[in-house]
């Protein structure tokens, strides 16, 4: 800046250096110029005094050459509250839910429990085309559920059917999504198991991986706009975790600062693709630190552990407008779907250990029975009476229409285009000339 001035000086303030100037300061040299106009004597550091002044980081110079392990943190520890046998661990980390709420909590669980069970046969028996079961992870969804605000807005992947049953989403309205009946609150348009509620702040589900993770950061980002006390929840696997909207989103929440919680439901498998083929790195919580995520490892099989955490960074989600990244370690003992056959890839004697050995349900029951909440006679009433509920609503849906099939083409744009209009009518002449080939009558008119 100095050479520049004194140039400047040379040739007239208003005509800059130009080329023959750029030559004289060539020619000339930083001691030709200094002659004149003397400058500032700089102040010199040592090697060890000197601080790095790199923009990108906050470090210090090092003189060694050396790279970082993958394993400098020896594995993020898990958090658990309770044991295996429902015995908490330490006193105070013990919530104090009081028995009401636990209850709920266990009724949830078996009852997603049950409905599992009968649709997944349902689609065995031709049913309905499609399903996905829960087992194993009815802890991380009803654990998480129950810390959240009514009003906290839900973005799900597809393994998340717990979170609107403890929001008291109808059994018929699960039933009549399976089934794509005039009850779908999403009109028959979509697979079996993508639910979507309004009324319950869910966002209705869509199959590609990962989407709704930038989704959930921007509506995060919306809810701190407008001040509201609120925060995002936005749920995915470990396998989704692999894709690039995942980074995308986790960077976006950090330099935006939103109130959002990423909840990772590591469940051992992508399909079936095991963990250990997925990343190299330890889990999904240690990705957090390298955006600038306050992140934690739970007991996904502690529905406590998952209440607990889930709370927590929702109050300081709210309070201090930052992500949080919770990854709950947990079992898919289930099939990835009934498109999947998992005894290709994985062994009985795996998949056994964790359904009678460590399952999120029963470990809630050894804690209800450990204080008399919960007796054999009560589970055996309740499995009953869960079981009648479920059927109920599933014979309901299995005798109601299927939508009209105009609702293929409404619901999109607030004015017809001419292509989409073009298609309908198409539509209505195919089944005029070869209605008798298609079962119309099972269709509402």
């Amino acid at each position: 800046m100095a050479l520049s001035v004194g140039a400047a000086r040379l040739w007239g303030s208003s005509r800059g250096l130009g080329q023959a100037g750029f030559l004289l300061l060539r020619r000339l040299g930083t001691r030709g110029l200094a002659i004149s106009h003397p400058q500032k004597q700089q102040q010199h550091f040592s090697s060890l005094d000197d601080k790095p002044q790199f923009p990108g980081a906050s470090a210090e110079f090092v003189d060694k050459l050396e790279f970082i392990q993958p394993n400098v943190i020896s594995g993020i520890p898990i958090y658990r509250v309770m044991d295996r046998q429902g015995q908490i661990i330490n006193p105070s980390e013990d919530p104090h839910l009081p028995q009401e709420k636990v209850l709920k909590f266990y009724k949830s669980m078996t009852l997603l429990n049950t409905m599992d069970r009968i649709l997944y046969e349902s689609q065995r028996q031709g049913r309905i085309s499609f399903y996905m079961t829960n087992y194993g992870e009815e802890g991380t969804h009803v654990g998480s559920a129950a810390a959240l605000d009514n009003t906290d807005l839900v973005f799900g992947q597809y393994r998340e059917a717990g979170v609107l049953m403890y929001r008291d989403f109808p059994l018929e309205q699960f039933m009549a999504q399976c089934y794509g009946n005039v009850n779908d609150l999403g009109k028959g348009r979509q697979m079996p198991v993508h639910y979507g509620c309004k009324e319950r702040h869910f966002v209705t589900i869509s199959s590609p991986l990962a989407t709704q993770i930038p989704q959930a950061v921007g509506a995060a980002y919306a809810a701190k706009r407008t001040d509201a006390n609120r925060i995002v929840i936005c749920y995915f696997g470990e396998g989704a975790a692999s894709e690039g909207d995942a980074h995308a989103g986790f960077n976006f929440a950090a330099t935006l600062e939103c109130p959002i919680i990423f909840f990772c439901r590591n469940n051992g498998y992508a399909i079936s693709t095991p963990t250990s083929e997925q990343y190299r790195g330890d889990g999904i919580a240690a990705r957090g630190p390298g955006y600038g995520i306050l992140s934690i490892r739970v007991d996904g099989n502690d529905v406590f552990a998952v209440y607990n955490a889930t709370k927590e960074a929702r109050r300081r989600a709210v309070a201090e407008n930052q992500p949080f990244l919770i990854e709950a370690m947990t079992y898919r003992i289930g099939h990835h779907s009934t498109s999947d056959d998992s005894s290709a890839y994985r062994s009985v004697d795996e998949v056994n250990y964790w359904d009678k050995q460590d399952h999120p349900i029963s470990r809630l029951r050894h804690y209800m029975e450990s204080r008399g909440w919960w007796d054999n006679e009560q589970e055996k009433a309740w499995r009953k009476q869960s079981r009648k509920k479920v059927m109920e609503a599933f014979e309901q849906a299995e005798r109601k229409l299927k939508p009209n099939p105009n609702l293929l083409f409404s619901d999109v744009y607030q004015e017809m285009p001419a292509q989409l209009r073009k298609q309908q009518e198409s539509l209505a002449r195919h089944l005029q000339t070869y209605g008798e080939h298609y079962p119309l009558d099972h269709f509402e008119k």
